[in-house]
């Protein structure tokens, strides 16, 4: 039998997105279920261009397989014009096989972002994020306001799920808020997928 894990599947440019991934699944480790990290590779207007099968650093790439036989999942992407970015739109695209099959009903799922400027489209971006999940048939989660990170954030934060300011520079790290929401979407994930299993058992 395999061991259950919580798929914390994201992109990131610049790493701002990255370090919120980490925090995610740190939230799902403390819940006391394996977080399986996984990145895209970028999508390259060059025809020929291929990436490396091994990212050079960071997570290694997704596969369907990830997705297919995860418990949970956690999405993450910077904004682009407050929508998700194109290659993680581009992989996701890519999984109607998942949805033909159904195999992603009923798994608990939620999303977060990244952004430069504070109001630059985070919460559009988590919105649309969750309309792929929506239709794969999984349980969209976001955060409750009993997170008094949510309530006291003078940076990122929504009830959509976690979200980063990392300023125009795209170097301002996490503040303890935008972490402590990170890991309560990881460790809700998790339990809700425990929860689940339990109950199937």
């Amino acid at each position: 039998m395999t061991t259950s894990y919580v798929l914390v599947l994201y992109y990131s440019r610049h790493g701002a997105t990255a370090e919120m991934a980490r925090q995610v699944a740190r939230g799902v480790e403390l819940a006391g279920m394996e977080a399986r990290l996984r990145t895209v590779p970028a999508v390259s207007s060059e025809c020929e261009a291929v990436a490396p099968s091994v990212p050079a650093t960071g997570a290694v790439y997704v596969t369907t397989d990830d997705l297919r036989h995860c418990a949970a999942l956690a999405l993450g992407s910077p904004t682009r014009f407050g929508n998700m970015a194109a290659p993680l739109k581009y992989f996701l695209d890519g999984t109607s096989d998942l949805w033909l099959t159904g195999e992603l009903v009923g798994k608990p799922a939620g999303a977060f972002t990244s952004t430069a400027s504070l109001h630059g489209g985070q919460e559009s971006t988590l919105l649309t994020m969750l309309v792929p999940l929506l239709h794969h048939g999984m349980l969209v989660m976001g955060l409750s306001y009993s997170e008094s990170a949510l309530l006291e954030t003078r940076g990122g934060g929504t009830p959509y799920g976690p979200s980063h300011h990392a300023g125009q520079d795209g170097k301002r790290p996490l503040d303890e808020h935008e972490i402590a929401l990170c890991r309560a979407l990881g460790q809700r994930l998790a339990l809700t997928a425990s929860r689940l299993e339990t109950s199937r058992g």
